[in-house]
């Protein structure tokens, strides 16, 4: 599976991610989606680093999908600190 095939995961998930976190966050489906695609890429670097996993051989793999999930939550939970900050 290649960039294309994280990109398509990361459309997805970036929309479960944004419906997962809680409270209202800031920017409109565009923002969903590349942070989606942020986080999916993001979670498939983690799953290879960290675990020494190859996430790049099936589309349809569970684990695949789970770890571009938990990069998608971890990327909007950070942009959602980033965006909710009060300005002083």
């Amino acid at each position: 599976m290649g960039i294309i095939g994280w990109i398509v995961i990361g459309l997805i998930m970036g929309a479960i991610a944004r419906a997962i976190v809680p409270g209202k966050q800031k920017g409109g489906w565009i923002v969903t989606l590349l942070l989606g695609i942020v986080g999916a890429l993001l979670g498939g670097f983690i799953a290879s680093a960290v675990f020494n996993t190859d996430v790049n051989e099936e589309f349809f793999d569970l684990g695949t999908w789970g770890f571009a999930l938990v990069g998608s939550i971890i990327v909007v939970f950070i942009w959602s600190w980033f965006t909710s900050r009060k300005r002083t």
